[in-house]
């Protein structure tokens, strides 16, 4: 595999479908793998053919979180780097959906998250991972479950280890629906946004974002959120506890 195959694009019906696609290594984070899912969201947006997003993972997985030992490694800029893919899908100007086929732990969840709309397949599994592993939540999660979820929901996902199958995610709100095959489920979903004006379209996301929170901008709360984890997710990096927590989880 060639780095320049890390992400995956294709436009059809005015649905681009972005795909992280590193299946053998369960679609986990890198900072190049991020660097071109930002930038295949910035060629989607640039696309005056293209009226929606869908965001899924190849093979089994959605996404497995950030790569270990980039994590390991990572200083609060190399955060930045394998936060910088999700980032961009959660500033997209357009509807953004995520087809959740299979795991999307951690940084991965972060990615999810990050979407408008969640689609869960039958395998979907929703797990913020990040206490287990002796680590911060980091990217914005805190803010972004909160959103989603609701304080209850999120308090038990980010301090009590609460993870969400497919029926539990839309029990809880935090995906739309199930479907056999998200993709497909997304792309019918797509369809409203794509058969519209797209101006109306890109017009109606920005209004929603700036009336969310009256008195302040939806991403502005998120780089907020980002901005304020980040300097403890580093401090945790550095941590004897995270390091013996990574070390046992790269050996599995």
């Amino acid at each position: 595999m060639t780095p320049s195959d890390l992400v995956l694009f294709s436009v059809t019906d005015r649905v681009a479908l972005i795909t992280v696609n590193d299946p053998d290594r369960r679609n986990a984070v890198t900072a190049t793998m991020s660097a071109q899912l930002r930038a295949a969201v910035q060629r989607a947006e640039a696309d005056v053919g293209v009226h929606a997003v869908i965001v899924t993972g190849a093979g089994r997985a959605f996404c497995a979180g950030a790569d270990l030992s980039a994590l390991g490694a990572a200083t609060e800029d190399g955060l930045l780097a394998l936060y910088d893919g999700f980032m961009a899908v959660a500033q997209c100007t357009l509807p953004t959906i995520a087809a959740v086929n299979g795991a999307a732990v951690g940084a991965g969840l972060n990615l999810a998250l990050a979407a408008d709309v969640r689609i869960a397949g039958p395998a979907a599994l929703f797990d913020t991972r990040f206490q287990q592993l002796g680590l911060h939540p980091g990217g914005g999660a805190t803010w972004m479950l909160h959103r989603a979820v609701g304080p209850q929901v999120a308090r038990a996902a980010l301090l009590f280890g609460m993870r969400f199958d497919a029926e539990a995610a839309v029990r809880h709100g935090l995906a739309l629906q199930i479907a056999a095959d998200p993709v497909a489920a997304a792309m019918t979903l797509a369809a409203g946004p794509a058969s519209a004006p797209r101006d109306v379209v890109v017009a109606t996301k920005a209004t929603m974002r700036t009336t969310a929170s009256p008195g302040a901008v939806e991403g502005e709360l998120h780089e907020f959120a980002k901005r304020t984890e980040l300097g403890p997710q580093a401090a945790t990096v550095e941590s004897p506890a995270f390091a013996a927590r990574l070390a046992a989880a790269q050996r599995r």
